[in-house]
């Protein structure tokens, strides 16, 4: 960490630039380019960076490398909920606090429930996965294999499971405040409203940045990067892949 410029010396002042993590800096669930990652660490150089992903710390350095927290000066986990600055823990959230035992073993027995009457070509293994700031709901299973998240997508976006899923679930728990979040292949989120990605944006206007890009490629309405693409805070990118994100940020940057 001695030899990265700090916070307030980078060439381009009051700035940060986020990035989604799946489709944005890697391949859905894939690791990043070294082409990406030497482009990252050039831009450190010039600006303030982070990341904002709805998975936890341990899949993101799957993802982006095991020293993630020294490659970006912001590292939002679970959307903020988890966050670190230059390497170290900041204050967190737990879902699990603010939903109760009891109303979350309603959630999940209703989520187990319906999943049981769903009709999909094939099923893998852990379908509910429990994080420190949401739940990810899997109707595959997030064991399914990278070939086997590329055939479910395309299954999901022609029989609309998730979406119809969602809508499911809104109707059963309209007397909580939860946002349903689609993102990735494979899953959707669920956490309280109010819990997306623009979450991060309260660690970051605490240290007083003036802009604020954000970089995205489900910002679509229901994707998971809606709410922090359309903020007022933030400059939206909308990307369709990697290589859009690294040539959007040549042209502004470089």
């Amino acid at each position: 960490m001695s030899d990265i410029t700090p916070l307030n010396e980078r060439e381009i002042k009051d700035t940060i630039v986020l990035f989604d993590v799946d489709g944005t800096l890697t391949p859905a669930r894939l690791a990043a380019s070294p082409e990406m990652v030497q482009l990252l660490h050039d831009l450190r150089k010039k600006v303030v960076i982070g990341f904002v992903g709805g998975s936890d710390l341990a899949k993101q350095q799957e993802q982006l490398g095991e020293n993630v927290l020294d490659m970006f000066d912001y590292c939002f986990s679970e959307n903020g909920l988890t966050a670190y600055r230059l390497g170290k823990k900041l204050a967190s959230q737990s879902f699990i606090n603010w939903i109760g035992e009891d109303k979350y073993k309603e959630l999940v027995k209703f989520i187990l429930r319906y999943l049981a009457d769903l009709d999909l070509p094939f099923v893998r293994g852990t379908f509910i996965e429990f994080r420190n700031g949401m739940i990810n709901v899997s109707p595959v299973g997030r064991n399914a294999s990278n070939a086997e998240r590329g055939a479910y997508e395309k299954f999901d976006l022609e029989h609309k499971i998730r979406e119809k899923m969602v809508t499911a679930l809104k109707e059963a728990f309209k007397d909580l405040e939860l946002t349903y979040s689609i993102g990735g292949q494979i899953s959707f989120d669920v956490f309280p409203t109010g819990w997306d990605k623009t979450y991060c944006l309260q660690h970051v206007e605490k240290e007083g940045y003036k802009t604020v890009h954000f970089f995205g490629d489900k910002t679509f309405k229901g994707g998971n990067d809606y709410e922090i693409y359309n903020d007022p805070r933030t400059i939206g990118h909308s990307v369709k892949s990697p290589e859009d994100t690294m040539r959007i940020i040549k042209e502004l940057f470089f």
